[in-house]
């Protein structure tokens, strides 16, 4: 995949849509690249978190474990930012990501993640939203499972 590519990926992501694409570039090409097989683990609940990962192709689970056992609360796509509420808030994974096919991803490390925020604020208020939204939707998810 060409740098050029890479950079049209990360203009797919919302919270990255408006940056310059010298600064997209820059983040393509530091970040680094992983494959992962169906059925693999890219963290696991409770890990260090040092990295977010960008979905280049492919599917996640994000699952958390429960008393009654692994529960399944989000499903992300190609153009999906994942893992950044740890290196957000400098606390273990909340949850536990497993490809559920082929996945390949872009890993972009902690400290090039925080230097985006700081240089380009619209990043933050871009991350707020995301995250707003999963929040709500793992809410509407959680009662939808005690509903049942």
């Amino acid at each position: 995949m060409s740098l050029n590519e890479e950079v049209e990926i990360l203009r797919n992501i919302p919270m990255f849509a408006n940056i310059e694409s010298s600064k997209l570039k820059l983040l393509a090409f530091t970040s680094e690249r992983h494959t992962y097989s169906e059925g693999e683990f890219l963290f696991r609940q409770g890990d260090e978190g040092d990295s977010a990962y960008i979905i280049v192709d492919g599917e996640a689970d994000v699952i958390i474990d429960t008393d009654d056992g692994p529960l399944t609360v989000a499903h992300f796509r190609k153009n999906a930012l994942i893992g950044e509420i740890a290196i957000l808030t400098d606390v273990p994974r909340t949850a536990t990501v497993q490809a559920t096919t082929r996945l390949d991803t872009m890993v972009v490390s902690k400290e090039l993640f925080f230097r985006l925020v700081m240089e380009f604020p619209q990043i933050g208020v871009e991350i707020m939203r995301e995250l707003a939204k999963r929040l709500e939707a793992t809410n509407a998810r959680i009662r939808e499972l005690t509903a049942a």
